[in-house]
């Protein structure tokens, strides 16, 4: 590398150039573990009400027949149906999922508040977990990390092996409710 590059790229980079092997501090190392544990756990716990919602544990069964999306740019849509409770009754208007099309008709699950309807069943479930699925994915790395910043030597292959075999689960499992909520 020339000299006048190695100057333009110093002047760029801000800051002490880190040396290998130095690590943060004890209180910054531990700051980083729990925002990594905090991004990977919010997936799960956001996503607990939308799968008891497609597994029946909450909500009301019954059929939503989609009316009309709206197209608002951007690959963004806002899709409007009736939901027809199996006890009988008028149909409420709901939102329906963004991945729908004027005309679709399944069965679904009403949410407590009445505002919206979700796919049921296997593939509803299956629809509801991939953000969870995302969650662990994103952890998946975090043991090993945490063993390197202990200064553990052992049992760090088999964490990096450990997480490279739960990330691949991970995106097998988003790849299988993007399917879900699109078939």
């Amino acid at each position: 590398m020339s000299d006048s590059f190695e100057d333009i790229v110093d002047a760029i980079q801000p800051g002490v150039k880190p040396r290998p092997g130095n690590l943060p501090g004890p209180a910054a190392r531990v700051v980083l573990v729990l925002c990594w544990l905090a991004l990977g756990l919010l997936p799960i716990l956001s996503a607990v009400g939308d799968i008891k919602l497609a597994a029946g544990v909450t909500g009301t069964p019954g059929t939503l027949t989609v009316v009309s999306c709206e197209d608002l740019g951007r690959g963004r849509y806002d899709c409007k149906g009736g939901f027809a409770p199996d006890g009988g009754g008028a149909a409420v208007p709901v939102d329906a999922s963004p991945d729908s099309e004027a005309g679709d008709v399944t069965r679904a699950q009403l949410a407590p508040e009445g505002d919206r309807a979700v796919k049921a069943g296997t593939a509803g479930v299956a629809a509801a977990l991939t953000l969870p699925f995302l969650g662990i994915a994103s952890l998946a790395f975090l043991p090993y990390v945490i063993m390197y910043f202990l200064g553990a030597r052992r049992g760090r292959r088999t964490a990096v092996a450990a997480g490279a075999a739960v990330t691949v689960l991970g995106v097998i499992g988003m790849i299988a409710g993007m399917v879900a909520a699109y078939s």
